[in-house]
């Protein structure tokens, strides 16, 4: 590589080291809490960074089947790291990393009372009170789709359904639900457990029978360099693994 000065003189050749890169990440918005504390943790131990963004899953593989140029995919839900590997965009196994759990989410100042079978919520819905109740897209953000299984489950899906708003993905969501305006919502565990919207929620952790799997995946791409393979392997340490634990995440069976 060349850097020009603008005087007609070229410096020689940098040789930099490979292990100096700072590797994007593909992250589900669920895990952008604890995910940020273990980048700041892996950073302080090793010297090195990664660059994270945080989106919905569905999005994300989209992304990466057009080429962007991630290095590790962090996923909400294994199907989509499923669909990856379908298609050769992997470079090993997946692992699981944290298996995600729901919160039925409310402003402080809403009337909605948090209960696991939500009653609370159809007698909201029967008297009219809910206006707008918050979930991710389930679409694309899995979070959404469980969200959606839940709400089917004790047969609320068609009444809540013309009063739902859309979360593009799962932050989105949790953002809508404490906002104010909105009566609630069903969100993940691990985003309102979080100091800033414990501090504009109240919540309750809903029972993980009554919807699909939450089996967090994560994968290596085919372009993976030496940081984010040392970024992978430090997720699966006992460090990183309490940090989703304080998050409210189960860990993965050994």
């Amino acid at each position: 590589m060349s850097i020009s000065l603008g005087l007609g003189v070229l410096l020689p050749t940098l040789m930099v080291p490979a292990f100096a890169d700072t590797p994007a990440i593909a992250a589900a918005a669920n895990i952008k809490f604890a995910l940020d504390d273990i980048a700041k943790d892996f950073t302080r131990d090793t010297g090195h960074r990664v660059r994270i963004s945080y989106g919905s899953s569905g999005n994300f593989v989209a992304q990466i089947k057009n080429g962007a140029p991630f290095q590790l995919f962090m996923s909400a839900d294994e199907k989509y790291i499923h669909q990856l590997a379908a298609d050769g965009l992997v470079s090993a196994e997946p692992v699981e990393y944290a298996v995600g759990r729901l919160a039925l989410a409310a402003p402080k100042n809403s009337s909605l009372t948090l209960d696991t079978e939500l009653n609370g919520l159809k007698a909201m819905l029967v008297a009219g009170k809910i206006k707008r109740f918050a979930i991710a897209n389930p679409e694309h953000a899995p979070y959404g789709e469980r969200a959606k299984e839940y709400l089917e489950h004790f047969n609320v899906w068609q009444q809540a359904e013309p009063k739902l708003i859309y979360g593009e993905n799962a932050s989105q969501a949790a953002q809508f639900a404490i906002s104010g305006s909105t009566q609630g919502g069903i969100v993940p565990l691990s985003l309102v457990k979080a100091p800033q919207f414990m501090a504009r929620a109240n919540y309750i952790e809903l029972p993980n029978e009554f919807h699909g799997s939450l089996a967090q995946d994560m994968v290596l791409l085919p372009n993976a360099g030496e940081v984010a393979q040392s970024f992978y392997q430090y997720l699966q340490s006992d460090r990183a693994r309490l940090v989703f634990l304080n998050y409210g995440f189960g860990l993965p069976a050994e």
